[in-house]
């Protein structure tokens, strides 16, 4: 059990208040569990405690006494926030019309020592976190001590946008510890702080507060692909808040409409537009913060998605910290499967999810009716009706991966029929009577040597043997660009590409000292390269 120390510096925060006020504040001698001092013009002065909200004094707060506070703070930041210097304080201003102070906040900051013990395994995990949570819950508290404990063995960044991380002044706060600190001039630039913290300084982790806007979100991402672990915060009650939140949805990969056959319909039990995930999350882990000391894990952000949107929500892993500080784990139970109306009467979609989230498109079997045989067992022999496939193409990758495939001519002899995209779309008659019949039916993207070895080895479950064609493709494609914008060309942008190729293609770029940055939304998004 981790001992929880804090330090809070209340004596610098009082001593802007005027006389009267600080008094009544002292008085009440339960300093401890203060939260926020609200002076608003015209009405009585207010402390809020964790369980209750009191009135300091019986007179209304005046010009003067808002005056009194202003005059022994710093300037005002854009975002209407101010603090003071090396402490974790934070006062908000409210301003009328004419831009007059007519209210404040000022808002108790502490450094509490001790409470990322309950996440510290995931954080030292190296995957990239997300903290949820309603404002008030802890989420910055837990912030600044994971940035500490982490600069004790890495290089870490705290992207600082209202100084509430590492606080107010040009020294930080000595609770960040050995973490670095950049402060951002305006909160719409945080975005462009963020890049330039990768670009810049080399980090292994970096450190956000408050995303809360599209392009911190598109920022994020980038981040991500560069291999660069990211921990952050976000406003928002559950995975749910997020998954509505148009601007925000993106950090758990998005949502999109999916349209599916009348046959996959009925298998599922739904209508036949369903949302799927667009694309790989953000944030490998979400940590929803239900109270100080209790919080539920998502451990698997895609699945966790992926079981939400299908009508089946995975059960989060429970943690809590009990009153004798000792850490609590209840884990998360079995997920449970979708349901499913029949094993044989099914259809594949119209839209490869795989090309929907990013990923490397692979031939999947879109029905239940045949099961390939299990890893070193003796493979069977499979009769296959290629419909607009090339037939030679075909005999040569089964060729190459020594899997027993006989091309049919009739496709009331085959045991599956493997097509195109281009075909598929069309609704053709051929695969049309094939799906009514229960017949497996596989969907390429292009009619290649490696799209048919993909299919073929998901067909007969094979392991991967050889790297990716399409890879070894778009590095070389990433290569010749690098050397024309390195020959003059003002900037190159490249193709739409994975998540995963995207980060071998920044790897790329910054080895050849260059600047790299992904643009668009998945799965149209793609990296453009220029010089610094």
């Amino acid at each position: 059990m981790t001992r929880r120390q804090i330090t809070d510096d209340l004596d610098a925060l009082l001593d802007t208040l005027p006389d009267d006020i600080r008094a009544a504040v002292r008085d009440r001698n339960n300093s401890a569990d203060l939260l926020e001092i609200i002076l608003d013009l015209g009405r009585v002065p207010t402390a809020r405690h964790s369980q209750e909200e009191v009135v300091l004094l019986e007179r209304e707060v005046t010009p003067e006494d808002i005056q009194h506070v202003v005059e022994g703070l710093g300037d005002f930041d854009e975002d209407n926030r101010a603090g003071i210097e090396r402490t974790l304080h934070r006062i908000s201003a409210i301003r009328n019309r004419r831009g007059d102070v007519v209210g404040l906040t000022l808002r108790v900051g502490r450094a509490v020592y001790g409470t990322i013990d309950i996440i510290q395994d995931l954080i030292e995990e190296g995957k990239s976190l997300l903290l949820l949570g309603r404002p008030g819950v802890g989420k910055t508290t837990l912030l600044r001590e994971a940035a500490r404990i982490l600069a004790e063995s890495k290089r870490v960044v705290i992207v600082d946008t209202s100084n509430e991380i590492g606080g107010d002044g040009d020294v930080p706060h000595p609770a960040v510890g050995r973490a670095r600190r950049m402060q951002v001039a305006s909160p719409s630039m945080q975005h462009e702080v963020m890049i330039e913290a990768v670009e810049n300084h080399n980090p292994e982790v970096i450190v956000i507060d408050e995303i809360g806007r599209e392009l911190e979100a598109l920022a994020a991402r980038t981040i991500a692909e560069r291999g660069v672990q990211l921990i952050g915060t976000a406003h928002g009650n559950a995975l749910e808040n997020l998954l509505i939140n148009p601007t925000l949805s993106d950090l758990v990969g998005g949502i999109e409409s999916v349209t599916l056959s009348d046959e996959e319909a009925r298998r599922r039990g739904t209508q036949k537009t369903v949302l799927e995930r667009r694309s790989p999350p953000t944030f490998d882990v979400l940590i929803e913060l239900q109270t100080r000391d209790q919080l539920a894990v998502h451990r698997d952000v895609a699945a966790a998605v992926d079981s939400l949107l299908r009508g089946y929500p995975q059960e989060p892993e429970l943690r809590s910290r009990d009153a004798d500080g000792e850490i609590q784990i209840k884990e998360a139970p079995p997920a449970r499967k979708p349901r499913t109306s029949s094993a044989t009467n099914t259809g594949p979609r119209r839209r490869d999810p795989a090309a929907a989230n990013g990923e490397q498109p692979r031939a999947r079997l879109t029905t239940e009716a045949y099961r390939p045989p299990r890893q070193g067992a003796k493979l069977e022999t499979i009769r296959i009706f290629p419909y607009g496939v090339a037939q030679n193409r075909l005999s040569n990758a089964s060729k190459r991966l020594g899997v027993p495939v006989v091309p049919v001519k009739d496709v009331n002899d085959a045991d599956v029929l493997v097509t195109l995209r281009s075909y598929y779309r069309k609704r053709q008659r051929v695969i049309v009577d094939a799906e009514q019949r229960g017949m497996p039916v596989y969907v390429l993207r292009a009619n290649t040597v490696s799209q048919m070895e993909r299919f073929l080895s998901g067909l007969f479950d094979l392991p991967s043997q050889s790297p990716d064609n399409d890879v070894e493709e778009q590095m070389l494609s990433t290569q010749r660009a690098i050397d024309a914008v390195l020959n003059g060309e003002r900037w190159v942008e490249l193709p739409p590409a994975s998540s995963y190729v995207r980060r071998l293609q920044h790897e790329l770029v910054q080895d050849a000292k260059l600047v790299s940055h992904s643009y668009g939304k998945e799965p149209n998004r793609r990296v453009r390269i220029f010089r610094e």
